[in-house]
């Protein structure tokens, strides 16, 4: 069974509590809408399933998208390059491979250019790692797979 990992961030908190994306759970299929959470991980609410989190962020959502009690990976990207075209369903594989371990935050650097400055991404793809909101390995270029997955590793143990 597939499912579309990709967030819709289209829709504001009614409370102001944070962005509200909406991940499909691969078990069941069922859509779930969650918010920002820094302690926890999303869980499918109809099956109980741990979802893979992967979302959108920008200037405004960041700080919120980017606190999470698991390894976060930041994906700095832009629609028109090919190398990041190359990454970005290796990155969501990954989401999946490791849901309740990782939380993947991608970024579009022409729509974000604030936050890519301020990451001194001078070159895409980049990818951060973050843990506990600080940027531990920076990984610039298209790596295949399975060189991704070791330099992630160290990052995905559980504590």
């Amino acid at each position: 069974m597939t499912s579309d990992p990709t967030p819709d961030h289209s829709a504001a908190s009614p409370a102001g509590d944070g962005p509200i994306s909406t991940l499909t759970c691969p078990a069941c299929g069922k859509a779930n809408r969650i918010r920002p959470n820094p302690r926890g991980v999303p869980h499918c609410g109809a099956c109980g399933a741990i979802l893979p989190w992967v979302v959108d962020a920008g200037d405004a959502t960041f700080e919120a998208e980017a606190a999470a009690g698991v390894a976060v990976l930041v994906d700095l990207w832009a629609p028109w390059c090919g190398p990041c075209r190359f990454v970005s369903p290796i990155v969501e594989q990954l989401a999946h491979e490791y849901a309740g371990r990782l939380k993947v935050v991608k970024v579009n650097v022409d729509e974000n250019p604030g936050l890519a400055a301020a990451f001194q991404a001078t070159s895409i793809p980049t990818l951060l790692v973050l843990q506990g909101g600080r940027v531990v390995d920076r990984i610039v270029g298209a790596l295949p797979k399975q060189d991704l997955t070791v330099r992630l590793t160290p990052f995905l143990l559980r504590r």
